[in-house]
């Protein structure tokens, strides 16, 4: 096995530590904060070294490349972007606290997703339909590596899909941006020009998540294997785990232990350093 380690900064001294940890037979640099250790071997003590050192590590097997893949699976809010939508777009009506609290406890999985979406939509009723655009233009941005992530899967030929238990007038945008190929959430019910407090059709949660997975992946033709998806949140488990690898990208704890990498202090492009 091959070890890939990352971070926001990979200095020398650290990268001579985990060579001796692991016996490494090798080194190859992935890019300025990132190496390949050739036949690495696990030690009990590599998970701490790197947590206290802010790096990722992953154990990908030789020969492991981009090119193996066909399709990319990512979910949005605290995934692709670096904000919730919905707390926001709450903000706008004086509600942030109240609705963010009840976002992280569904995100842990303490409370059932479309229970949650529900309570929390309904307390957006009467806002004007332009907070959406207002939290879009001055609030959403972009997590670090989003963009050379999937311009990195392009290249590579793999097809893209942003599905999100948010909104589609966020999906939809950042689709046009950055060029997915599909893209899937929850619409808003607007009349006359404001939010209803309801979500118009079948909630997006983390089943609708792995289902939209598996529609797109049967469609083309593509075998489970060659599906790399991303998440954040205990409704995205679903969908990582019908992956050929799940990613947990500075995720929480539930996700983490079940996903097949974590990445935790790396940006999003540390996806592509995994099987470069």
């Amino acid at each position: 096995m091959n070890l890939v380690v990352q971070g926001r900064k990979l200095e020398t001294r650290a990268l001579k530590d985990l060579t001796t940890l692991t016996g490494s037979e090798g080194v190859g640099r992935l890019g300025p904060n990132a190496v390949r250790l050739i036949n690495a071997n696990p030690h009990p003590e590599l998970a701490a070294y790197c947590e206290t050192h802010e790096l990722d590590f992953a154990f990908v097997p030789e020969g492991r490349r981009l090119a193996d893949f066909r399709l990319f699976v990512t979910d949005m809010d605290s995934t692709l972007i670096t904000i919730e939508c919905i707390d926001e777009i709450a903000d706008m009506q004086g509600l942030k606290a109240e609705v963010a609290e009840i976002t992280e406890a569904a995100m842990r999985g303490e409370l059932d997703f479309r229970e949650s979406l529900t309570r929390r939509v309904a307390l957006l009723q009467g806002l004007p339909e332009d907070a959406l655009g207002r939290v879009f233009h001055e609030r959403l941005k972009l997590n670090p590596g989003a963009e050379s992530l999937i311009a990195g899967l392009k290249k590579a030929g793999i097809v893209t899909v942003l599905v999100s238990g948010g909104f589609t007038y966020f999906t939809e945008r950042l689709q046009k941006q950055l060029g997915f190929d599909y893209a899937v959430a929850n619409e808003l019910e607007i009349r006359a020009g404001k939010l209803t407090g309801k979500v118009k059709g079948d909630i997006i949660d983390g089943e609708a998540k792995r289902h939209t997975l598996e529609l797109v992946r049967r469609h083309h033709g593509f075998a489970p294997e060659t599906v790399i998806a991303a998440g954040d949140g205990a409704n995205d488990l679903p969908m990582l785990l019908a992956a050929g690898v799940g990613i947990a990208y500075h995720a929480k704890p539930v996700v983490r232990e079940k996903a097949s990498y974590a990445l935790n202090h790396s940006g999003l492009d540390g996806i592509l350093n995994l099987f470069a």
